[in-house]
């Protein structure tokens, strides 16, 4: 299993995966397309995957522009394994290490996402577009994460 940022040319892969989630499914995948994906992860932010045997099993992006979360999803087949944990410590270290900014993110209510995401250390702040949960994390919040 190998963690590294992720390319142009692991956009397709990550459709893949983010098209096989269980929870947060997009209701039509053409919303997010290539091109997106492309722009959150070469301008607007970074991205990182997990690969298996040169398959992508999992991702993150991370928007510095919006000071948001775009993406963590990992293989319905892959979870629970620490994939998602990795991706996500692996994401905020690098944005923290940009901007001191808070940042957020929105999921679903009553998934293993939300539970995940409260589990890290995310704090509810209000609700975000069609019901969502809306996350934020603080600097000094990670911080002290780290360190229990």
């Amino acid at each position: 299993m190998t963690f590294r940022e992720a390319t142009i040319n692991d956009v397709g892969q990550l459709q893949v995966v983010r098209n096989l989630v269980k929870e947060n499914v997009l209701s039509d995948p053409s919303i997010v397309s290539d091109k997106d994906c492309e722009e959150y992860i070469m301008q607007r932010g970074k991205g990182w995957v997990c690969e298996i045997d040169n398959t992508i099993i999992g991702f993150a992006i991370a928007d510095l522009k919006e000071k948001n979360i775009w993406a963590l999803f990992v293989h319905p087949e892959f979870e629970q394994k620490g994939i998602g944990k990795k991706l996500h410590d692996i994401m905020l270290a690098w944005y923290f290490n940009h901007t001191k900014e808070t940042v957020w993110l929105g999921t679903a209510p009553n998934t293993r996402a939300e539970k995940f995401y409260r589990k890290a250390g995310w704090k509810q702040v209000g609700t975000y577009g069609k019901g969502e949960i809306k996350f934020e994390m603080n600097y000094d919040d990670w911080k002290n994460n780290l360190a229990e």
